[in-house]
């Protein structure tokens, strides 16, 4: 009887030793299979302008500085106007004399005292007067450079005393309010892409959403790309980095396992342990497909219900008796 025991007791770990606790993952297969496409993106500003003077003369000053930020309306610049401004107290003071006279000659027309005629060129005198000021006041104004919109100065090219021409640029500003992604968009996502739709972007770290605005047409050149153009609701650097998380949908039969439970094969195929019906890990060979963070999608012989042992070869060998560690 003591020999019998002693037995017992030396062959228990042995027992023991060959059954191995593993985490167990169960399959589920499906007939399609999603994941999040990371495509790079470009933060521009909506709007970037080349400023400059519309009409000719020497710089007098200018007001900003690259970074500066600027409000609509604000005065950036300005051309020597004494010229400009002569014309205008000019253009006034003709303006006054002829409305002065055009409106005598209405008094009078009242009491039949002047021809319909020479009320007819007064008020055509007038009129003149009035353009002429009008032209006058817009040329005091093309001397002056002034933020289109709310932004920031990008650039600065000229420096006061500088000689310019209506084409030469003084200014870049950039809109310091709105900014917009550019994407090369490839042939499987322009299909799915629809206008005014939200997609989501990761911009500096930060997830946020923009809506699709515009869709360039097919490039001429032969490439299935094309470009897509977001418009952002939060205000963001340009230049900063973003990508454009794109959820993709394939169809393909398959099976989402743990990617530590697969291990390589040969031709291109790989292996994962399975419980067997007696409670024993066997192998099964099956088609990579895509990999996701710690998951990979699969195809081959496994069937819904199946178990994966999580770690793969690293954690059984083939054959060896296994139980659920949960």
């Amino acid at each position: 009887m003591i020999k019998v025991l002693i037995l017992s007791i030396l062959f228990l770990p042995a027992f023991s030793s060959a059954q191995k606790y593993v985490d167990l993952h169960e399959v589920v297969i499906g007939e399609e299979y999603s994941f999040n496409k990371m495509l790079p993106a470009k933060v521009t500003p909506k709007r970037q302008s080349i400023l400059g003077f519309e009409t000719p003369g020497k710089v007098r000053e200018i007001k900003v500085d690259v970074g500066d930020i600027v409000k609509k309306g604000q005065l950036l610049a300005e051309l020597e106007s004494a010229e400009v401004l002569a014309s205008l107290a000019e253009a006034k003071a003709n303006l006054l004399m002829a409305k002065n006279i055009f409106e005598r000659s209405r008094t009078l027309d009242e009491t039949n005292h002047v021809s319909q005629q020479r009320l007819e060129n007064e008020e055509f005198k007038f009129q003149i007067a009035k353009a002429q000021h009008s032209a006058a006041m817009t040329r005091v104004q093309q001397t002056k450079i002034r933020a289109p919109y709310d932004g920031l100065i990008q650039n600065r090219l000229l420096d006061e005393g500088s000689i310019v021409n209506p084409s030469i640029p003084v200014l870049e500003i950039l809109d310091s309010e709105y900014v917009e992604a550019r994407v090369a968009l490839p042939k499987s996502a322009i299909e799915g892409a629809s206008l005014g739709k939200k997609y989501s972007f990761i911009v500096d770290g930060q997830t946020v959403d923009a809506k699709l605005t515009r869709l360039a047409p097919m490039s001429s050149k032969g490439s299935n790309n094309r470009l897509a153009i977001f418009s952002f609701d939060t205000f963001f650097n340009p230049g900063a980095t973003a990508r454009l998380v794109l959820k993709v949908r394939e169809f393909k039969r398959g099976a989402w396992v743990p990617l530590s439970s697969l291990s390589q094969a040969e031709q291109g195929l790989w292996t994962v342990f399975t419980v067997s019906e007696d409670a024993s890990s066997q192998k099964d060979y099956v088609e990579l497909i895509h990999i996701e963070q710690n998951m990979a999608y699969v195809s081959g012989t496994l069937q819904t219900g199946d178990q994966v042992v999580v770690g793969g070869a690293s954690k059984v060998a083939e054959g060896q008796s296994i139980r659920d560690s949960q």
